[in-house]
C-alpha cells in the first residue's frame, strides 16, 4: 500500500514539474513579448487550481499516512498556493491578472516563483522515487 503512495505521488510530481516548467515558457514568452498578457494570463489561471489540487492531494496523503517529514516538506508550498488562490483580488481574472502582469515587477515575480518550484518538486520527484524503491524493497 505504501507502493502504491509513492507511485501516486511520483507520477502527481512529474505532472507538477510538467506544470511548473510550461508556467516558465508561458511567463518567458511574456516576457520576450511572443504572445500578449491576455492570452498568457488565460493559460496560466487555467492550471492554477490542477497545480493546487495535485500538490494538496499528495500533502493530505503524506499526512494520512504519517510520513511526517514529506508532509511538513510540502506544507509550506501547499499553504503557499491555497493562499495565493484565495487571495487573488476582486475583479482580477485569477492569480495571472493581465492588467497587473506588468505592474511592480509581479511578471518577474511569478518567474521567480515558477523556479523555486520547478526545484522544489524535483526535490520532491528523487525523494517520492528513493521513497518508492525503498518501499517496494521491503515489501
Amino acid at each position: 500500500m505504501e507502493a502504491a503512495l509513492f507511485i501516486f505521488s511520483l507520477v502527481d510530481c512529474c505532472a507538477l514539474i510538467f506544470l511548473s516548467v510550461y508556467f516558465i515558457i508561458t511567463l518567458s514568452d511574456l516576457e520576450c513579448d511572443y504572445i500578449n498578457a491576455r492570452s498568457c494570463c488565460s493559460k496560466l489561471n487555467k492550471w492554477v487550481l490542477p497545480e493546487l489540487i495535485g500538490h494538496t492531494a499528495v500533502t493530505v496523503l503524506m499526512l494520512i499516512s504519517l510520513h511526517w517529514f514529506i508532509f511538513l516538506l510540502n506544507l509550506p508550498v501547499a499553504t503557499w498556493n491555497v493562499y495565493r488562490y484565495i487571495m487573488v483580488p476582486t475583479g482580477n481574472l485569477g492569480v495571472f491578472d493581465p492588467t497587473e502582469i506588468h505592474n511592480r515587477g509581479q511578471l518577474k515575480s511569478h518567474m521567480k516563483e515558477a523556479m523555486i518550484k520547478l526545484g522544489f518538486h524535483l526535490l520532491c520527484f528523487f525523494i517520492y522515487l528513493y521513497s518508492m524503491i525503498l518501499s517496494l524493497i521491503n515489501e
